[in-house]
């Protein structure tokens, strides 16, 4: 997976990505569990969080924006993206198994200047047990699907070839 690890079961972002009127409601899904904290703005890393960041910043009447990695091995705001000194942000991605891109984008979003107030994203594979610094996480859903550190992984260790999505 993007995230390094390996697993037998797979999420793709892209098959509910490819329909809109799927997409919205998972994206109102997440921009309920977002509104009470009242982001002026929603962001979220490459890929997958920016058709996100867009949806929910859309439905939440606010901005959306997001960020990629830079030179530096973390996330920053490009393109001209701007965040005022204080400025409430809802950090949205698509599937964690980790949680890394959405910490990278934690950082980013600190970096510049924002506060991040919540994290959202279309599904949890850890079970709930991902943490974002003391921040809420609300998935739209959440699924347990087992995910290995390569040099742990049973299908490595049965033969099993791996195959890159």
């Amino acid at each position: 997976m993007t995230s390094g690890r390996h697993s037998g079961q797979y999420l793709e972002k892209f098959n509910l990505l490819q329909w809109p009127q799927y997409t919205e409601l998972v994206c109102r899904k997440m921009a309920e569990h977002g509104r009470p904290f009242a982001p002026a703005t929603v962001a979220g890393p490459t890929t997958g969080g920016v058709l996100l960041a867009y949806e929910v910043a859309r439905q939440l009447g606010v901005r959306g924006i997001f960020c990629e990695s830079d030179a530096a091995g973390g996330r920053s705001f490009q393109r001209g993206f701007k965040l005022q000194p204080g400025e409430r942000v809802m950090i949205v991605d698509d599937i964690v198994t980790t949680g890394g891109s959405l910490v990278d984008t934690i950082e980013a979003v600190r970096k510049a200047g924002g506060e991040p107030v919540c994290v959202s994203a279309i599904a949890d594979r850890t079970g709930g047990k991902v943490q974002f610094e003391g921040l809420p996480f609300i998935p739209a859903t959440e699924v347990v699907m087992e995910s290995y550190a390569p040099e742990y992984c049973p299908l490595c260790k049965q033969g099993v070839p791996l195959k890159a999505t």
